[in-house]
This record gives C-alpha cells, sequence and structure tokens, in this order.
C-alpha cells in the first residue's frame, strides 16, 4: 500500500463515499459466494487475520463495491474501489465482484463506471489475483463488444493492473487532479524516477487520459459524459450552417486567400453555434495529444447526441489522427453520429511528424471513416490540403463551405513540382479547380448545403 494522504481527504475518500459524492441515489448489487481457504490460495501466513482487520476498518468485506446508480439522472453500474481495503488490491472475489458488475451491466444495457483506486494484484494471493486482470479484461471486451459505454475515474492511486485494465482501458478516462497515476506504484519505480510523470495531470499531458477533474465538479462532470454517450441514433447529423462569407469565390486564388484569412471562422466557433453542451475527449492512447491541430469529443445538437472530430486550421499532426480515429470507432461503437470539419493546410510533414508514424496514422483514419456503420456528415470549413484534409471527409456525405477550398497540393507546392515560377501560382490554383463550386461539378462535394 503507498503512502500518502489520510482516507478522508478528497484524494482518498472511501468507496462510500465517492460513491456519494457522484450518485444522485445507489443500490449495491448481491455479491456471488467464494469459498475459500482462510489465508487464501497460498496459505499465506496472516492472510485472514489481515482481511479481518481490513473489514472492521473499512466496513467492507472486499476491496470493491459495485451496485446500481444514477448519475446526473443516467442509470449506471458503479463500481468503487476502496483502497482502506489492503490498498485496494485485486484477489480472486474482487473478480467475483468485477465480474458480476460487468455481467449484470450488459444484461441491463447499463454503462459502466469504475471509480479506481488501487494499487495492484494482492500479493498474499500470488499469481491466481495477477490472472483476475485477464478476467477483467475480458468482461470490459464483451462490454465494449454490446455497444456500451465504460468510464474511469482514476483516483488516488490508480496504479499497477487497475490502472492497466479498469483506468486506461476506458472509453473516456477522468482523473482526479492531484492523483496518482502510473503503472508503477510508488514502492516499485526506479529511485531516481521523476514522481512528476506519476499524476493524473501527466496522464492527460500524454494522451492517456482525457480530462482532470476536480472534486466538487465531478458528478456534474461524470452526468454530462453519461448523457451523451448513452444516447444512439440512426440519423445523421446535420450540416453546420455555414458561418462565414455566402458569396462564392470568383478564382482559385480567391478561395484560397479567404480559406486562409485569419478572420474567417475556425473550428472552435463551429463547434460553439452547433452544440448547446460538449465534452472533449484528449490523446491517441498512444502517448500523444494534439490540441492545436484535433478537436474531438461529443456534444449534443438538437437534443441529439453528435460526436466530433475538427481541424483547427493548422497542420494536423499523427496524435491528431490517431485521436480522430479513436473517436469515430467509439462512436460507430456506441451508435452515434459523427461531424467532421476539415480545416489544415495538410498533414504536419516535420521529421518528428514521420517519426511518429504520420502516414500509418491518416492510414488509420482512412480506414476508420471508410467502415463506418454510423453516418458521417463533413462540412470543409477552411483549408482542404491534399491526403491530410481528406482521410477525415465523408465519402457521399461532404460539404463546402463558401469560402474553403479543397486540392490534391496547395497551390505553391504544385507551382513547384511543375517548375512553375512563382507569378504562375495563382493560375495554377484556377487549373487544379479548387473552389466549392468546382468541386460540386466534380462530384466531390455535395451542393444542398444550408
Amino acid at each position: 500500500m503507498s503512502g500518502g494522504p489520510p482516507l478522508s481527504s478528497p484524494l482518498r475518500l472511501s468507496a462510500r463515499e465517492i460513491l456519494a459524492l457522484v450518485c444522485d441515489s445507489f443500490d449495491e448489487l448481491a455479491y456471488p459466494a467464494r469459498e475459500s481457504a482462510p489465508d487464501g490460495p497460498l496459505s499465506w501466513p496472516g492472510y485472514g487475520a489481515s482481511r479481518a482487520r481490513a473489514a472492521e476498518r473499512t466496513g467492507e468485506t472486499e476491496a470493491v463495491v459495485c451496485g446500481t446508480a444514477r448519475v446526473g439522472g443516467t442509470r449506471a453500474v458503479l463500481i468503487a474501489f476502496e483502497f482502506g481495503f489492503l490498498g485496494g488490491s485485486l484477489g480472486e472475489r474482487t473478480g467475483d465482484r468485477l465480474e458480476a458488475a460487468y455481467t449484470y451491466a450488459r444484461e441491463h444495457r447499463l454503462p459502466v463506471v469504475a471509480l479506481v483506486a488501487t494499487g495492484g494484484s494482492r500479493m498474499q494471493e500470488g499469481m491466481p489475483a495477477l490472472t483476475q486482470l485477464q478476467r477483467v479484461a475480458r468482461q470490459s471486451a464483451l462490454t465494449r463488444q454490446a455497444g456500451l459505454a465504460q468510464v474511469a475515474v482514476l483516483r488516488d492511486p490508480t496504479t499497477g493492473g487497475g490502472w492497466a485494465t479498469l483506468g486506461a482501458g476506458a472509453d473516456v478516462v477522468l482523473a482526479m487532479a492531484g492523483a496518482q497515476v502510473g503503472f508503477a506504484g510508488s514502492r516499485v519505480r526506479p529511485p531516481d524516477a521523476d514522481p512528476a510523470a506519476y499524476t493524473a495531470e501527466a496522464q492527460v499531458a500524454a494522451g492517456s487520459a482525457d480530462a482532470v477533474v476536480e472534486p466538487g465538479a465531478l458528478r456534474e462532470t461524470l452526468g454530462r459524459w453519461l448523457r451523451l454517450l448513452t444516447r444512439p441514433s440512426q440519423e445523421p447529423a446535420p450540416v453546420p450552417r455555414v458561418l462565414g462569407a455566402v458569396d462564392l469565390p470568383a478564382t482559385g486564388w480567391d478561395a484560397v486567400r479567404r480559406a486562409r484569412a485569419p478572420e474567417r471562422p475556425r473550428a472552435d466557433a463551429y463547434l460553439d453555434a452547433y452544440f448547446t453542451v460538449r465534452a472533449a475527449i484528449g490523446g491517441d492512447r498512444c502517448g500523444g495529444t494534439d490540441p492545436d491541430g484535433m478537436l474531438c469529443g461529443f456534444g449534443e445538437h438538437q437534443g441529439r447526441t453528435v460526436a466530433y472530430a475538427a481541424q483547427t486550421g493548422a497542420a494536423t499532426r499523427p496524435a491528431g489522427y490517431r485521436t480522430a480515429t479513436r473517436l469515430i470507432r467509439l462512436a460507430d461503437r456506441l451508435g452515434i453520429p459523427v461531424l467532421t470539419l476539415v480545416d489544415t493546410p495538410g498533414a504536419a510533414n516535420d521529421a518528428e511528424a514521420e517519426r511518429q508514424g504520420a502516414g500509418a496514422a491518416i492510414a488509420e483514419l482512412f480506414g476508420a471513416v471508410a467502415t463506418a456503420r454510423t453516418p458521417v456528415t463533413t462540412l470543409v470549413i477552411g483549408e482542404g490540403g491534399s491526403g491530410g484534409a481528406l482521410a477525415l471527409a465523408a465519402p457521399g456525405r461532404t460539404w463546402a463551405a463558401p469560402d474553403s477550398y479543397f486540392s490534391v497540393i496547395a497551390p505553391e507546392l504544385a507551382a513547384a513540382i511543375l517548375k512553375r515560377p512563382p507569378e504562375e501560382v495563382e493560375a495554377t490554383a484556377g487549373q487544379l479547380r479548387i473552389r466549392p463550386q468546382d468541386l460540386v461539378e466534380l462530384g466531390v462535394v455535395r451542393t444542398d448545403l444550408p
């Protein structure tokens, strides 16, 4: 068990206290019975006495409390870890409770929320305890296949196998501010390890968690996420209302100039106008984020949930493409329509982007859009720069704003490849036929724009 603040602090709330913090109501599930030796499967001397002391100290008989609850009006299955019970460690009986909770969620079509605070697997039970991670991973995978959302709240501490299954394996990962989060617990890290790397804030910065949440905002934040993730719809997302110019550009170069104009409305303006409520996901779960190039999340539009992936006008980095892929695959699994906003001069093409796997990241996004069963709606709101923009566009369901363009390559680069002098860039833009009306004639975008 790692050291840290006392159990009554906001970071070390008991299982019952964290449930009271987030739930409108809570009904505990009946737990499966298991016969086991007094000192567990390893006959570890004193293990039975340790369990008895933990039960007396916490009032619990295991390291997790499971039940159904309403959070912000949405019914869900909640799993709350009791860190005071042997460090919230996972043993065979813990696995029994977790499996029962996930099974109940699938049988009743409910999302799962894991309020995680654990030091890992229970040493006194040896390998039988460690194999509970496989058991939990299977239950999570079956729940994912059933099209049900999973949200994790990382409390202090979230380490070891609990982080690597219930935490990092969730669809949306919220981390309590100041919590210790990492695969390695405080007592097993290298002595020279930077403690700042094992925090909630560091995991968000690395793209392994979506947001840091203060205790006072947890109920509202969790309730918002559950509402957004539990409203499937088969209807496509409506095309956003155009916010910028309404007249069409006269020439190809005019289209380029307007799309690059600093005053043109960007993704944030479109998302604010389109959604009454939205919640962002962040990170590609591979160690990367691209907050300056790609905005992803879920929002409410006219009473329905719509997922969004929106380029910001900057060159999109590999992490941005991977985050968009994650967003589209999650929305597809939950049956939620997707809106994409195209606006990039192209994919980032510096050496670091190549080292981060730009080509593979773009390929994955192409595949996610191409195979999505949920409808995807696309509006080009600015620059449509080559394949880095096309990867986010829905075939057959793409529209273009009047102050946008879409091109196989930037006019300047096309002129350079053709060995034309700079003064021929404008004429080259016209030859590429990149204006919205050109794209309509070419069959690339649709005409029925609101």
